[in-house]
């Protein structure tokens, strides 16, 4: 990869390091029994696992933030989420490797979520990703969530990197967008869960992937 000396890689954690939309599919189809519906497929909810609460409410009861419902469901939402966020979440195939990898190679690496920490300490802790990264920051650790970049900035302050000696791996625009306003290099995870809007190839990012696996190919350029 072209630019300035890598020296840490930078992970977004739902549906780029971590397949959370079992999880979280399982907490919105909880609300669904309970209002008398039949239970929407995972595949269909996976799409809106990285926009959190907001889009898996959207998907799966037609909730938005406007509604005078919303915040009561949400937080019964995410209740429910917190009691079982790591039944049937897993790391995704091919990601430890490549972590080992860079780790190998001497560079520090980490996850930036928007997830708030009450929920990513937790599930990275779970995960084996607590104490091993460098840094985990989530949506509540700083005044802005992604895609601002001050998320990023702290992690890289955290992993004692410059943010040019950076790459952010993410399966969202936003994601991309941070990046950039962080002055880091990125790579679009395809693999991931990418919303329903433009495909990874639209986003502007540095390089694509389609596999965990490609990271290491991608940052050998």
């Amino acid at each position: 990869m072209n630019g300035a000396p890598l020296r840490a890689v930078l992970f977004d954690l739902d549906g780029t390091f971590a397949d959370t939309a079992p999880d979280l599919a399982a907490a919105a189809n909880s609300l669904r029994a309970d209002r008398g519906l039949a239970p929407l497929p995972v595949s269909q909810l996976r799409t809106m696992a990285s926009h959190g609460a907001r889009g898996l409410l959207g998907e799966a009861l037609g909730l938005t933030p406007q509604d005078a419902s919303y915040a009561e469901v949400c937080e019964e939402f995410l209740r429910r989420y917190e009691t079982a966020l790591c039944v049937h979440t897993v790391v995704f195939d091919g990601l430890w490797p490549v972590v080992e990898a860079l780790e190998a190679r001497g560079l520090a690496w980490g996850i930036v979520t928007n997830k708030a920490m009450r929920f990513a300490s937790p599930l990275c802790r779970a995960l084996g990703i607590e104490g091993r990264a460098a840094t985990v920051v989530g949506g509540d650790t700083t005044p802005h969530a992604k895609p601002h970049p001050a998320p990023l900035l702290h992690a890289a302050t955290e992993a004692m990197v410059a943010p040019e000696h950076c790459v952010y791996v993410g399966d969202d625009l936003r994601d991309v967008q941070a990046g950039q306003a962080a002055g880091m290099r990125t790579v679009a995870a395809a693999y991931g869960y990418c919303g329903k809007a433009d495909p990874p190839e639209a986003w502007g990012a540095d390089h694509v992937i389609s596999t965990p696996r490609e990271l290491l190919d991608v940052l050998s350029v």
